[in-house]
């Protein structure tokens, strides 16, 4: 039999087929806890406008007579607080019952804390606990927390994605006589069938998702590569300044990774409707991610721990 032929009817046989499980296997294994997080964040971040304005930070009003302290006082107050710190600003409301907001700076670290007009006292972070979690997340998932260098980090752990994109196909493929089997669920079979019939159907379906966010996370991550690559196919002409095919692509690049999609010139996909509806897929098709990986474990921990002697 050819190896076009076995590769047909029964790819398992074949070691190619084999080694491209095992890379699939530890690349799963090996990311698993980043892609756990990149997704899950990914899903919330997907909605991160309406998360800003659903926590957006409103004028916080104090109750005082008398005079209202004069920025000197509440510079000195701030610094009493926060000793460490110089005052960078100090921003007084629209009326003397607005809190006071003042930023102060330490090495490179600037704060923000809102301080009571009347007497001085610290009244905590102007931004509210959602908002600062959702800049956070966006940090995280974007960044790692690291900035720079996290953002280029996340250029390889987007890398790892088209590898497992890529290899689970590879995978998926069980033969010509049972490929359709593979892209259905079987709702009635045995525990182990049913994970492995998830994991199979799952994969499937969102691996053009999964490639697609890996590809555009490496732009994200590092788009002068990107740039530099349009450039030289293309080279700019500032004697005919018109959007080339590449810029073209890097634009949906950028806006295929977060699916608002909305407004974007597809015809029949117009604001605000469809940029929901596809917002809509993308967060729902993020969680499927972490499904596979657990699936992925399940079928591992069957496949090897269950078979070892005691």
């Amino acid at each position: 039999m050819s190896v076009w032929n076995q590769w047909m009817r029964a790819p398992q046989t074949l070691w190619v087929r084999r080694a491209v499980f095992q890379i699939h296997l530890w690349t799963g294994i090996g990311i698993g806890l980043y892609l756990l997080m990149i997704c899950l964040t990914g899903s919330a971040l997907v909605y991160r406008n309406e998360l800003y304005r659903a926590f957006s930070p409103e004028p916080v009003i104090v109750v005082g007579s008398g005079e209202s302290l004069t920025p000197e006082t509440l510079t000195e107050a701030a610094q009493r607080v926060y000793p460490d710190y110089d005052v960078t600003d100090v921003r007084t409301g629209d009326t003397p019952q607005h809190a006071v907001e003042i930023s102060l700076r330490d090495d490179g670290e600037t704060i923000r804390r809102l301080f009571h007009p009347y007497t001085g006292e610290d009244l905590g972070d102007p931004l509210p606990i959602g908002y600062r979690v959702s800049a956070w997340m966006l940090d995280l998932h974007d960044n790692l927390l690291g900035g720079r260098t996290g953002r280029k980090i996340n250029g390889i752990g987007a890398f790892f994605f088209i590898v497992l994109a890529v290899t689970g196909i590879f995978v998926w493929w069980p033969g010509i006589r049972s490929w359709r089997r593979s892209l259905t669920i079987d709702m009635k079979a045995n525990w182990r069938r049913l994970n492995w019939n998830l994991h199979s159907a799952f994969g499937f379906w969102s691996m053009p998702f999964i490639l697609m966010w890996g590809i555009t996370g490496i732009y994200l991550a590092v788009p002068e590569w990107f740039q530099a690559t349009v450039e030289y196919f293309d080279p700019f002409d500032p004697s005919n300044p018109v959007d080339r095919f590449g810029d073209r692509v890097l634009y949906w690049l950028a806006y295929l990774h977060f699916g608002r999609l909305g407004g974007r010139g597809i015809p029949g996909c117009g604001r605000p409707l469809c940029n929901e509806m596809t917002k809509a897929v993308w967060a729902v098709v993020a969680l499927i991610p972490p499904a596979l990986l657990v699936t992925g474990v399940l079928m591992w921990w069957n496949r090897v721990w269950r078979r070892t002697p005691e």
